[in-house]
């Protein structure tokens, strides 16, 4: 059995829709990074970057949700594209992680959760967050998902950060900027395998007060001594 160590972030829940979706056998284990649960001596022996999320399969630790998304396709031959698009099944995974999620979470930080507000930080962020998104949207303009034809492990990392567009860019109407995202994403959301995914927050109490705590436990530089 797959242990999924989660919680209900973007990343954790692009793994979730895989594991749903492959049906495969695991068991949810949550971390409640409000708590600081990722910097314990027993998490950061899973992963040393203290993230979610990773999953223990059998003698193999995998950590970084498109890693584990590439891993587990790769284990079960599902939700990967036809041969010869391996190529652009790896670019269009890699542009998620370091571009989509990264742009979109900077985005978020700045303009909800930092200490102070800095409008160059928010204007940069902003910017490149929707400019990833154009080009997402631009791709799905040719064609039902990322890789053409075929519904795969690309879309469900988009999935995973797409749900959350409207609050990351503060902006009640930035679905209808991107009308080919706002059909994947219903798409995806109808499915019977994306439901469970997201009904997984059911099985554990997250703690929801972004108070003190947990502002130590997701932004300790916030609070740590200015460099020398």
């Amino acid at each position: 059995m797959i242990r999924f160590f989660y919680n209900m972030a973007p990343n954790p829940m692009k793994v979730a829709l895989f594991l749903e979706e492959a049906g495969l056998d695991y068991e949810p284990v949550p971390i409640d990074t409000k708590k600081a649960e990722q910097h314990t001596d027993a998490f950061r022996a899973i992963n040393p970057n203290a993230k979610l999320p990773a999953i223990i399969d059998g003698d193999t630790v995998v950590f970084d949700s498109n890693a584990i998304l590439l891993y587990l396709a790769e284990k079960t031959g599902a939700f990967l594209p036809p041969d010869g698009q391996r190529g652009a099944l790896l670019s269009w995974l890699m542009f998620v992680a370091t571009g989509v999620g990264p742009y979109s979470g900077q985005a978020v930080h700045f303009r909800n959760f930092a200490p102070e507000r800095v409008p160059y930080a928010i204007k940069r962020y902003d910017f490149e967050a929707r400019r990833h998104w154009r080009i997402v949207d631009d791709r799905l303009a040719r064609g039902p998902y990322m890789l053409g034809e075929t519904y795969g492990i690309v879309d469900m990392a988009v999935w995973g950060w797409g749900s959350r567009l409207t609050y990351m860019l503060g902006d009640d109407d930035i679905m209808r900027q991107f009308p080919n995202l706002e059909r994947l994403m219903k798409e995806i959301d109808a499915r019977p395998a994306a439901q469970r995914a997201m009904a997984i927050k059911e099985r554990h109490a997250f703690k929801q007060e972004f108070d003190e705590e947990a502002m130590r436990a997701l932004y300790p530089q916030i609070f740590a001594p200015d460099p020398a």
